[in-house]
């Protein structure tokens, strides 16, 4: 007489104990992969692999040197620490002169009205780095572009000398509380992403990193948008546009509120 097969798949309960093991296996990645994250308002779908990145809270790349190349609007100018020094009078004077065409858009003491950046109290470097960038078409603007085409080196210089000596407009420094946004205080290390503080004030600031502490909102959340999307590309070795690639819009918004919070009193 043959023996009754209890093992394998022949076994009644070893076949359905696989079938729920399917259905549920099925029913959890479609819980975990699809239901849960279409409830956020951020959600798009981008495929299994970016869908389990998600759920698991690690980025769907790790090749951070991915991004659209912008060889055509890469920063070429050098940082150096002579930039970041204090103008003589003489410079400042004449700095004066030439920012008489800036008022329109900065303010005449260096605080925009709108959603230019305020410059007063500015990192010289900051300044001189960006003049440059814009003289060279490395950052897109036709209005600075314009302005800042005939604009000679010592005039940059002068320039930065002008609004870095203007009344602060840097505010007290951001102090490290539970109350910061988290990309503000923390970053965010599983998406390669510094503490805003460490590089522009507050704790540390990275030279060349601009002070951003009251500067109008939406000047910052476009910026932030615009290294997200690849068009801004003229900071040096990708830093920012790295930042802001996986930075969501509710993100953008809240570091863009943080900073723009201390926003000073504008006076023309």
């Amino acid at each position: 007489m043959k023996a009754h097969d209890t093992t394998g798949w022949r076994n009644p309960w070893f076949r359905k104990s696989i079938l729920w093991l399917i259905v549920l296996t099925v029913g959890a990645f479609l819980a975990g992969f699809v239901l849960l994250p279409s409830v956020h308002s951020d959600f798009s779908a981008k495929g299994v692999w970016a869908s389990i990145c998600r759920a698991a809270g690690v980025p769907a790349d790790w090749s951070f040197g991915t991004a659209p190349r912008q060889a055509a609007t890469a920063t070429d100018v050098v940082l150096d620490r002579s930039m970041g020094k204090e103008g003589s009078r003489q410079a400042v004077g004449r700095g004066a002169t030439l920012a008489l065409n800036c008022t329109m858009c900065h303010g005449a003491q260096g605080m925009s009205t709108s959603d230019a950046p305020n410059l007063s109290g500015q990192y010289p470097e900051v300044i001189i780095k960006q003049l440059m960038d814009y003289r060279g078409g490395k950052r897109g603007s036709p209005i600075m572009v314009a302005l800042s085409r005939n604009l000679s080196d010592e005039d940059i210089a002068d320039l930065a000398a002008y609004y870095a000596q203007l009344p602060k407009a840097r505010t007290a420094p951001t102090t490290y509380d539970e109350e910061l946004p988290a990309l503000v205080r923390v970053g965010a290390p599983l998406r390669n992403i510094a503490p805003c503080v460490s590089c522009h004030g507050g704790i540390d600031q990275k030279f060349g990193a601009p002070w951003l502490e009251g500067m109008p909102k939406g000047y910052l959340a476009l910026q932030l948008k615009a290294f997200r999307s690849g068009e801004r590309g003229n900071d040096s070795e990708a830093q920012m546009r790295n930042v802001a690639r996986t930075m969501t819009d509710a993100e953008i918004e809240d570091v863009s509120a943080f900073y723009a919070r201390k926003a000073g009193p504008r006076t023309e």
